[in-house]
Formats: structure tokens, C-alpha cells, sequence
């Protein structure tokens, strides 16, 4: 059992800013520490974020992707020939535009997001194991109330 998740909680750590404010740095950490658990290519969150997209999305243009990702186009176009030339995605002719390309996720692409995923899931837990049933039950109540804040306008 973790002594911070039994400590009392004051009055002035649950006011919106406090815990705004623990909640930021708390998630920045959980993140950063999931982000570090990679898969072989060993990638940039950058390069990673443009895998997980053709995953989920499938084949995409790089001006696609680059609004997908909130970056500019010629930085998606240099993230894409990277993650081309390591053979994890390939640009192929557009459907209906022969002036674009598409990129396409290559088999070796889509086991890196597989892997990654699976390293990441089993780092989180491992931690989540240590914890108490108790402890679970209420990371399982705040994963609700993160997921209802995270889609909320």
C-alpha cells in the first residue's frame, strides 16, 4: 500500500486549482514514465503518435496526419520519411490525386505499436499490482472521472 493514497485529503488540496494543479503533475509523471516503455525502434512521441494514428485511422496523406497531429506539414513530411527509411511506414500513389502519396503502416510498423503498447500496459500493471484492492477501486473510480473531464468541452 502507497502512505499517499491513505494520507488524509485536506479541504484545500480538493479545491478546483489545488487539485488541478496535483492532478497536472501527477499525469505529467504517469505519462512521461509510460512514454519511456517502448518498443524496439526505440521512437520519438512524435514518430510514435504518427504509427498509432495509421493504426487506428488506417492509410492517411501527410497533410492528414499533419492536422491529425497538430503540426506543420513539413515537419510531418520529415517525420514520415524517418519513420519510412526505419521501413515502419511506405508512401504509396494517392487513389484519386496522383500528386499525393498516402502513407501506409508497413507490418514491421504495425508490430512496433503492438509492442509498444504491450510494454506500456504491462509497466502500468506492474504498478498497479503493488497497489491495494482498495487502492484499485479508486483509480478505477478516477479513470471514469478523467475519461468524462478529457471529453468534456
Amino acid at each position: 500500500m502507497l502512505a499517499s493514497a491513505t494520507r488524509p485529503v485536506s479541504r484545500a488540496r480538493t479545491s478546483p486549482a489545488a487539485l488541478g494543479s496535483e492532478l497536472r503533475v501527477s499525469l505529467s509523471r504517469v505519462t512521461r514514465r509510460l512514454r519511456a516503455q517502448r518498443g524496439e525502434a526505440d521512437l520519438s512521441v512524435g514518430q510514435f503518435g504518427v504509427l498509432t494514428a495509421l493504426f487506428r485511422n488506417g492509410d492517411m496523406s501527410p497533410g492528414a496526419l499533419a492536422a491529425h497531429e497538430h503540426i506543420k506539414p513539413p515537419s510531418m513530411t520529415r517525420t514520415v520519411n524517418g519513420l519510412a527509411e526505419l521501413g515502419l511506414v511506405v508512401k504509396a500513389e494517392h487513389p484519386t490525386d496522383r500528386r499525393q502519396v498516402v502513407v501506409r503502416l508497413t507490418d514491421d510498423g504495425r508490430r512496433e505499436v503492438v509492442e509498444t503498447r504491450r510494454r506500456r500496459d504491462a509497466w502500468l500493471a506492474q504498478q498497479l499490482a503493488a497497489l491495494t484492492a482498495e487502492e484499485r477501486e479508486v483509480l478505477a473510480r478516477a479513470s471514469d472521472l478523467l475519461s468524462q473531464i478529457a471529453s468534456s468541452r
